[in-house]
């Protein structure tokens, strides 16, 4: 059903053909228009951080007529981080929030009021123009803060973008849409927000939840994107996180650093890096408990963690909507002499073609798991290595090596059962320490081919 009817401008095309009306435009946030089998991780219901609201509409970007603009707001001043793609082709929108983050950090200023999302079109590759349609992109938001405070905002706006590389921004539908956009603080206006970011995603990812830091509540919601170019090192995707914690720019800064390499760092499902990967988190304060200013204290601890958590749990959901993707698999390695060691292991299983296709042909190839951990480049004690298969449903593991020995013969019936779920933990123990760390990553299919032949159409 449609959850909402309202009356928005026509974008600049359909305003020439109706002489400049308005028309009636549906928007529609039920959970029921996308795939059964990711009904299932689309929330009904929220618990939303103080102080902030949000909005998503159709601005024209799209040929299909589906939302393509997200805005989120803050009714105060933020203290704001990110982390940036490494791609050397970085968009626009990446090179200006660097900017807006930068001006905090050194300033020591709380900037950002506002985020502006557009997908359908990345603005990267766009050279010099491309930069001042992003400067445009975040003066509209800058006006829309102004006109909800009442005054001029001092204040700045970060932008992201999404969708086809190579072409130009259509700016001024982007801040006409803007200028229109309906903001509230009900779930149903974070969830127009959560579908605005999506492109090839086949479900929105929106996520909140309520922690307690000392005596007091705070929430946080995040939405993030993403379903194919996934891959580290930094952010892999678009996503933003919006807390009423109030953290200082230093303590929210290494919390972040903290959180990413656990978490969006920590998945991959092709193996290609985006130009527009950023993730964003912003802290208002609003909850009004104390500030967070001490590394050493519980408080700080049990908010990085809980910010880990959660970013860990709104990752996972970019990989189930991997495109294509029939498997979720987590691949734990354990033992490791350090985070860094486990993590190279992690990653090399994970990313590994011949460990995906097997996963996706449900078939119990355990040499090609093992084959990468032998040239993740990390020196090994190959006679204390374990390795086992654990499936979704908590049932007993299947155990594939044992001290460096394979257990043999291979209990192909049990592969099989595990294989047909829908969630795998590939756990790895070295033997060689106490770290660990966690990869996440999907099968790889014939249907991923089948979208990237034809993603611009």
């Amino acid at each position: 059903m449609f959850s909402s009817l309202r009356l928005v401008q026509c974008s600049a095309q359909s305003q020439r053909g109706l002489g400049g009306s308005y028309r009636r435009v549906l928007f529609n946030t039920d959970a029921k228009q996308f795939p059964t089998n990711k009904q299932k991780f689309i929330p009904q219901t929220g618990t939303y951080p103080l102080g902030f609201s949000a909005g998503g509409s159709h601005c024209g970007i799209k040929k299909n007529g589906k939302p393509d603009l997200a805005v989120l707001f803050s009714d105060r001043p933020t203290t704001a981080s990110a982390v940036f793609t490494t791609n050397q082709f970085c968009a626009a929108p990446v090179q200006f929030d660097r900017q807006v983050i930068n001006e905090a950090r050194q300033s020591g200023r709380q900037l950002v009021r506002a985020v502006v999302v557009n997908s359908g079109c990345a603005n990267a590759v766009t050279g010099k123009q491309g930069f001042l349609d992003a400067q445009s992109m975040a003066g509209a938001g800058d006006s829309l803060v102004s006109r909800l405070d009442g005054k001029e905002s001092t204040n700045g706006t970060l932008v992201m973008s999404t969708g086809v590389i190579g072409q130009a921004l259509p700016v001024d539908k982007i801040s006409q849409g803007v200028s229109k956009l309906e903001l509230g603080s009900s779930h149903d206006m974070w969830m127009r927000a959560a579908i605005a970011h999506m492109t090839t995603d086949t479900f929105p990812k929106l996520l909140s939840r309520e922690v307690t830091l000392g005596q007091s509540k705070v929430r946080m919601v995040g939405i993030t994107k993403g379903a194919g170019m996934i891959h580290p090192n930094m952010a892999t995707l678009l996503g933003t996180v919006c807390t009423d914690a109030a953290v200082t720019q230093e303590l929210l800064d290494d919390a972040l650093r903290h959180a990413v390499a656990r978490s969006f760092n920590a998945i991959s499902i092709d193996g290609d890096m985006s130009t527009n990967d950023t993730i964003a988190v912003i802290a208002n304060g609003a909850a009004s408990q104390e500030v967070i200013r001490d590394l050493a204290s519980s408080e700080y601890q049990t908010f990085r963690d809980e910010l880990t958590d959660f970013m860990a749990e709104l990752a996972g959901l970019v990989v189930r909507d991997g495109e294509g993707a029939t498997k979720f698999i987590t691949v734990e390695v354990a033992g490791a002499r350090s985070f860094a060691d486990a993590k190279q292991v992690a990653s090399t299983i994970a990313t590994s073609s011949l460990v995906k296709t097997a996963f996706y042909g449900q078939d119990a190839n355990w040499g090609r798991i093992l084959c990468a951990v032998g040239y993740a480049g990390i020196p090994l004690d190959t006679g204390k290595v374990n390795m086992a298969m654990h499936p979704g449903d908590g049932s007993a593991p299947l155990v594939l090596v044992s001290g460096g020995e394979p257990q043999l013969p291979v209990d192909e019936e049990r592969a099989s059962e595990i294989l047909k779920q829908e969630d795998v933990l590939v756990r790895v123990e070295l033997g060689l320490g106490d770290e660990s760390a966690r990869m996440y990553t999907c099968d790889l299919s014939h249907d991923y081919v089948s979208i990237n032949a034809d993603y611009r159409s």
